[in-house]
């Protein structure tokens, strides 16, 4: 699990309500009813806040999405429900996951807190997900990425580069912005314990 913000952090039953909002929404959606948009249960859930949606394939881990917001003005759990359908029909690198697929699916929801300039030393692996801008590009890097991959905090800076585009070692350069965010992560195969 990788730790909330400060003061961002989500209750269990808040964790499990938003994988089961996730859930209800694919199931909405492949239904052909129109939009789920439930009522935030709590004030932490009502928050504006950005958060991704990623969707594994359950017998192989494979990924079969994953699309989200950095930032959002709308309530988490609204984030979370489009961007639930989103990961499944609109993450271009992948097909559309399926009515038939969706029993197979498990979904896993990172819940953003603020991004804030960070210095690349103030880098924590395991903590921070990462977001680069510079000469009008932009890539982001969730805390849990460079866990899975087992990178040092250079390589993880590197990687962020490379996903907007730009060559490594270009967080150090002149001119690039680099942002850190803290994402609470949990999924339905963890139970969504803290």
């Amino acid at each position: 699990m990788t730790p909330g913000a400060e003061g961002d952090a989500l209750a269990p039953e808040e964790r499990r309500e938003l994988l089961r909002v996730a859930r209800r929404s694919l199931e909405e959606h492949f239904a052909g009813r129109g939009p789920y948009r439930p009522e935030a249960a709590s004030a932490a859930l009502g928050e504006d806040r950005g958060a991704f949606v990623t969707l594994h394939r359950a017998r192989d881990g494979e990924l079969r999405g994953c699309i989200g917001m950095m930032q959002s003005d709308e309530p988490l759990v609204h984030t979370v429900a489009r961007m639930a359908v989103a990961a499944a029909t609109e993450d271009g690198r992948f097909e559309s996951v399926t009515a038939e697929e969706l029993p197979e699916v498990q979904i896993e929801v990172s819940a953003l807190g603020r991004m804030r300039p960070i210095r690349p030393e103030a880098v924590e692996v395991g903590r921070h997900g990462l977001m680069i801008i510079h000469q009008g590009r932009r890539g982001v890097l969730l805390p849990q990425v460079p866990v899975e991959h087992a990178w040092d905090r250079e390589t993880f800076l590197d990687h962020t580069c490379l996903k907007a585009g730009l060559l490594p070692g270009t967080w150090a350069e002149e001119g690039a912005e680099l942002l850190g965010f803290t994402a609470e992560v949990f999924g339905e195969g963890d139970d969504a314990r803290a």
